[in-house]
């Protein structure tokens, strides 16, 4: 790709200045790479891309199929990339500037119930158990339990989850301290139930001879802790177990339940928002969209009025 040192200069950048996490720097990475085959294309490098160009590339993500907000995405970078080589004297304008991003609407995060919930963690401790399992599958059964109680009893990122320290959970108090976006640190409680399902599965990998020093959770690939794309395959597989639609699942869907299902039992925005480590309020909103929408429901299912 021609310009390429441009973009490592730009990632090198969002490292050190912005402390922008590897799974972010990847993004950025896969996005800018795209964008400079388009121009390749049109026989220009990423520096030289003109307002056309950026429109062209735009219009040419929405042909390909993506998603509104991938295009925002897409589009996003592209302004912090062109601002960047701007601020270092490499162009002399930004061409992003009078591109306008595409219309879409904010779409309410899926949310489980929390019978669907209950169900899950029913079959995730059935499966530990099971007298006609493997000691191999018996540690898988242990580990996904574990998994699930941890993201549903704390909201973390799947991310954050799966990248938890041996140390995690092993002070005096209840709570996980959890590096997140932006190597932010932030405490987190953790209930009982988390706990004990945490304690059985060091147990296990400890017996097994599989514990390490570095992951809560370790994997013998490249990460060296369990995957996010592992956790989402056994997740679904569970979710069948449970009888919960496999589409409806995915780790992220358990950060939602965690949130929408505390504001249901009255905790504080603000709260939940320092839970979920987001750095704007108005994202943690979006979970009172969910609520509204599902006591309108419940209005139109159950209100006398609502039958005539």
């Amino acid at each position: 790709m021609r310009g390429s040192h441009h973009v490592e200069s730009f990632l090198e950048m969002l490292a050190v200045e912005r402390n922008a996490a590897e799974n972010t720097l990847a993004a950025y990475r896969r996005d800018l790479e795209d964008f400079g085959r388009f121009l390749a294309a049109r026989g220009k490098a990423v520096a030289e891309a003109e307002s056309e160009d950026v429109r062209a590339y735009m219009g040419d993500l929405a042909a390909r199929g993506f998603a509104a907000t991938s295009q925002a995405r897409r589009l996003s970078a592209l302004r912090q990339f062109q601002k960047f080589l701007y601020a270092e004297g490499v162009r002399s304008g930004d061409p992003t500037g009078t591109v306008d991003g595409p219309k879409r609407g904010r779409a309410l995060p899926k949310v489980l119930s929390r019978a669907e919930v209950d169900r899950l963690i029913e079959a995730a401790e059935a499966d530990t158990r099971r007298t006609d399992f493997t000691d191999a599958a018996r540690l898988r059964a242990l580990r996904l339990s574990a998994l699930l109680e941890v993201a549903y009893a704390t909201g973390l990122r799947v991310s954050e989850l799966v990248g938890l320290p041996a140390r995690a959970g092993t002070g005096d108090l209840p709570v996980l301290r959890v590096r997140g976006k932006g190597n932010k640190e932030r405490i987190v409680p953790i209930g009982g139930k988390a706990e004990a399902a945490l304690a059985r599965w060091r147990a296990a990998a400890a017996a097994a001879g599989t514990a390490n020093d570095a992951w809560l959770f370790p994997s013998v690939g490249e990460t060296g802790h369990f995957t996010r794309q592992a956790f989402a395959r056994d997740l679904k597989a569970l979710a069948v177990k449970a009888g919960v639609p496999p589409d409806r699942l995915s780790p992220h869907v358990l950060r939602h339940a965690f949130a929408s299902h505390i504001l249901e039992n009255g905790a504080d925005l603000r709260v939940v928002q320092e839970l979920l480590g987001h750095a704007d309020i108005s994202t943690t909103q979006i979970y009172t969209h969910v609520l509204e929408e599902r006591l309108k429901r419940l209005v139109a299912e159950h209100h006398p009025m609502a039958w005539e």
